[in-house]
């Protein structure tokens, strides 16, 4: 059995948001708290939850962008944290970073060529002679044509900038991507586009993707995996098949209940959460879902529930086992119109159409 590309072990950080006179630490907020999880070559594990949940932190801590408190990432078996500055060169080459908004992290005063050449030149990958035909090789595998390689960000619609900002990534030949909510800040067609576009390139050079994202949607669509956050911790972690079809933990039932279902005659009972998101600064104790739980007893106010794997599929909840199936999606009472029927046959077949479509490019 070949070891996982990246391991995630124990990691912790914890951010002071408010200090004393004499910088004594007042208030501390645990953003990531005892995450473990590792990512296979060529595989996708999706990071999802709600904001302020830690996924981008957690991204962040494996480029080693920012230090951890605590724990460890190893990347093919090495512990970065111990690596000086040569190494840790080599290994931003080896891992790459996908932003949530291109436009933001392209520089606007470079054309594409230059920002392409940036990459190529810092990590030597290509001779200064062959980097224009490498640029040129890089924006037909994201679907631009090499004549735009002239022009600036500004020149370019947003998903076209993702693009770009994919391009800048797989520059330099890298094993593994972080993608920080690549897609949220795109139009829904465009955001189809750019999620084919990530899975073509995975299945031709073979890289490992930890996907960040709020989007249930979109993480069913690429996920291999799914680890569920909440206030820092994993509270679910299982294969993407098997956490839609069987959602252990009552708050991924919850999100997994609020996803929309693009059928007027079917409806999904949802499951509606009281209260709010606690404070980051001070949360709950034991469980730290027990406030919003239907399911809660005084075992989860005390005492934290461990993440324990059980057929492959891992959840931190003492009740999961008690708890009945969940119901997912049911037929609504009556028929709907003919005229309905009919919008439903013609979305049916447009979706047949997009579909072979997809398989033809792929």
């Amino acid at each position: 059995m070949t070891s996982p590309l990246l391991e995630v072990d124990d990691l912790t950080r914890d951010f002071v948001v408010r200090r004393s006179l004499w910088g004594t630490p007042r208030a501390t907020v645990k953003a990531v708290d005892h995450v473990s999880f590792s990512i296979g070559a060529g595989e996708t594990l999706a990071l999802v939850g709600e904001s302020g949940s830690g996924k981008s932190t957690i991204g962040r801590l494996i480029l080693r962008l920012i230090e951890p408190t605590g724990g460890e990432v190893r990347f093919a078996g090495v512990n970065i944290a111990t690596l000086r500055p040569a190494a840790l060169r080599q290994l931003r080459r080896k891992a790459q970073l996908i932003f949530q908004d291109p436009y933001a992290s392209l520089n606007p005063r470079m054309t594409v060529e230059r920002i392409l050449t940036e990459p190529l030149a810092l990590h030597d990958v290509v001779a200064p002679a062959h980097r224009r035909a490498r640029i040129a090789e890089l924006l037909q595998l994201v679907g631009l044509e090499p004549r735009f390689m002239h022009r600036y960000p500004h020149e370019f619609s947003g998903g076209q900038r993702q693009r770009l900002a994919i391009a800048r990534a797989l520059a330099v030949e890298p094993q593994l991507i972080v993608c920080d909510e690549p897609v949220s800040a795109l139009d829904v067609s465009v955001r189809a586009q750019v999620l084919n576009l990530l899975r073509d390139v995975q299945r031709r050079l073979g890289l490992a993707y930890l996907f960040i994202s709020h989007d249930l949607a979109v993480v069913r669509h690429i996920a291999d995996r799914v680890a569920v956050l909440y206030l820092g911790r994993i509270i679910e972690c299982a294969r993407v098949v098997e956490l839609f079809a069987t959602p252990r933990h009552p708050y991924t039932r919850a999100l997994l209940s609020a996803i929309p279902v693009p059928r007027p005659q079917l409806r999904r009972d949802r499951l509606i959460l009281p209260g709010d998101i606690p404070s980051p600064i001070e949360p709950p104790s034991g469980c730290h879902f027990h406030r919003r739980c239907p399911h809660a007893i005084e075992r989860c106010r005390n005492q934290t529930p461990a993440l324990i794997e059980s057929d492959n599929h891992a959840v931190a909840c003492h009740r999961w086992q008690e708890l009945e199936p969940v119901a997912t999606i049911t037929p609504t009472e009556g028929k709907p119109s003919a005229a309905l029927e009919k919008l439903l046959h013609f979305f049916d077949k447009s979706a047949d159409v997009e579909a072979r479509s997809d398989v033809d490019r792929v």
